[in-house]
């Protein structure tokens, strides 16, 4: 996590602890544009799949929030999902980073746009 500043590493705990405490495969938070954050799990019924990252823009959206300014994904992948980094360009902008880190926290790559 040393590479990332103080904020995005704080993304990265809450990604880290919301996935330990679901005892979930993957966990993602976002910071949004009042710099609120908001962190979440999949979510997978038979009606509704969302992942990690969208579950945390929901989220987001849901609080009033206007845009992103990052997010954070925790998890064993190795590739950032097409429709996380859609989503998070969506509602980020071009210029929101996505963190990938590894289950243990170590950076993987982050990537905007």
């Amino acid at each position: 996590m040393s590479e990332l500043g103080d904020e995005d590493s704080k993304l990265v705990t809450l990604a880290r602890a919301v996935r330990a405490r679901n005892g979930a495969v993957e966990g993602a938070a976002v910071r949004d544009d009042t710099g609120r954050t908001y962190a979440a799990t999949p979510v997978v019924l038979p009606s509704l799949s969302v992942s990690a990252v969208q579950a945390a823009v929901v989220m987001a959206i849901a609080s009033g929030a206007r845009g992103l300014e990052a997010a954070a994904l925790v998890t064993p992948a190795d590739k950032i999902p097409e429709d996380d980094r859609a989503v998070v360009r969506e509602f980020g902008g071009p210029a929101a980073p996505l963190h990938l880190l590894a289950t243990d926290g170590t950076l993987r790559v982050s990537v905007t746009g």
